[in-house]
């Protein structure tokens, strides 16, 4: 396991500009199985979850071509389905959550989709049931080899478009269903879908190679199908989970700080939930200027006089992705603030560590802590700790940069999933990070 040992306690200065988003990203990767033409895709950021998605559709036959930094060019004319049956597709599709959005591409294209029980993070269940319902109702039969744990979704006479009604807002259910409603006879209609802008431009992407799809931005989307898609380009957005992560970071170090191009009619509740806890950002044409918190920063309460509390919503409700940094910038402000982590039972479950460091945080059950801010009267004291997940990590390095002393994290490689050359990126305004190979 890699490690970061990280000097803490210093004010950062200076410039960062977000990757590509992870999430939107691993979702667009898939769609290029949808036409035998080119598509070319920028901003794609290098990190190890995309990378890994990469691989699987390389080997699946798509030919990957490198165009520049975060720019690739993908064409699936001559795949080898037989792959998907293969023990090293089970081992490699196992290994990666996102791996599941292959299935709703192949099933629209070629009749049929497989895929082993994808991985991810260790953050509570994470079901797949809204994926293959959503199939069965286009029309798919659905096998699964227990022993294997093994999924199978088929339609050898194509997919026929219906009315569902999903029983959970999935971002990923969601654009798998799409994925495969594109080429599917008729019109679906989809209500209760996930709207987040991720889903957004995945469909703009699928409109512009010719699908057929309305109501994007909605939890309502109409689909008409059409017999078959187009090449096209695509531009990745920046990842509103680093743009929120820079800005905790910010806060909690008294470093003054410009986020650059940050696609702010994208960021939705973001900027404004970390302005209830006090912090000032400042809009500068797509940039997000923090200054540097000299007097700390006040958490609101409600207009009655109670404390705030913070949860996590479907969009455009606050994305679960930035709870653990809310919960982590709000150890050192002055006041109290409950988090509520609705959607992931064990998504909390990393503050053992900040107690640890010194932080004041009850955890009251698997989905709520409270947190009282020390005001930054006390410093996070410097500890040593594993990274448990990619948002819990970045969260820990964000303690561990605000904490006196040297600190170090463990399984990074956690962190490096989600995050792109973060070491280099941090060191470049300032941070006392260093990176250990083991």
């Amino acid at each position: 396991m890699g490690t970061f040992q990280i000097e803490g306690g210093h004010q950062l200065k200076g410039e960062i500009t977000p990757q590509g988003a992870k999430n939107e990203a691993l979702q667009i990767l898939c769609a290029v199985l949808l036409t035998p033409e080119e598509v070319v895709i920028s901003n794609i950021p290098d990190i190890r979850d995309v990378n890994k998605l990469i691989d699987i559709l390389r080997n699946l036959g798509v030919k990957v071509q490198k165009l520049d930094k975060g720019v690739y060019s993908f064409k699936s004319d001559e795949l080898n389905l037989e792959y998907l049956e293969s023990e090293q597709f089970k081992k490699e599709g196992s290994g990666l959550r996102g791996s599941i959005m292959i299935v709703g591409p192949l099933l629209a294209r070629f009749g049929k989709g497989y895929i082993p029980r994808p991985g991810g993070d260790k953050i509570g269940r994470r079901r797949l049931d809204t994926h293959f319902e959503g199939f069965i109702n286009l029309g798919a039969k659905f096998r699964y080899n227990k022993e294997e744990r093994f999924y199978g979704v088929e339609a050898p006479e194509g997919l026929t478009g219906t009315y569902m009604l999903l029983d959970e807002a999935s971002v990923t259910g969601t654009a798998n269903i799409v994925m495969a409603a594109v080429l599917a006879k008729g019109t679906t209609t989809i209500y209760n879908a996930a709207c987040e802008p991720y889903l957004q431009q995945l469909c703009r992407m699928l409109n512009s190679m010719g699908a057929k799809i309305t109501g994007v931005g909605s939890n309502l989307l109409t689909i008409e199908g059409v017999q078959k898609l187009s090449g096209c380009k695509h531009r990745v957005l920046p990842d509103m989970i680093e743009i929120g992560s820079w800005i905790g970071l910010a806060a909690m170090t008294k470093s003054e700080v410009t986020i650059k191009n940050v696609s702010w009619e994208n960021l939705g509740i973001i900027p404004n939930t970390f302005r209830k806890l006090g912090i000032t950002l400042e809009r500068v044409g797509d940039d997000i200027y923090i200054p540097a918190h000299k007097d700390g920063y006040q958490i609101e309460s409600y207009i009655d006089g109670s404390f705030m509390t913070i949860a996590d919503a479907p969009w455009p409700g606050f994305t679960p992705d930035l709870l653990s940094i809310v919960l982590v910038v709000a150890t050192q402000a002055r006041g109290e603030v409950m988090v509520h982590q609705k959607m992931f039972e064990s998504r909390l479950f990393f503050v053992d560590k900040l107690i640890d460091m010194g932080a004041k945080i009850i955890l009251c059950d698997p989905h709520r802590a409270t947190i009282i801010g020390h005001d930054f009267k006390s410093t996070l004291k410097a500890t040593t700790m594993v990274s448990p997940d990619i948002r819990a990590g970045i969260s820990l390095l964000i303690a561990a940069l605000s904490a006196k002393g040297i600190s170090t994290i463990h399984n990074i490689e956690q962190i490096d999933r989600g995050y792109e050359d973060i070491d280099e990126r941090l060191r470049a305004i300032g941070a006392k990070i260093t990176r250990i190979e083991s």
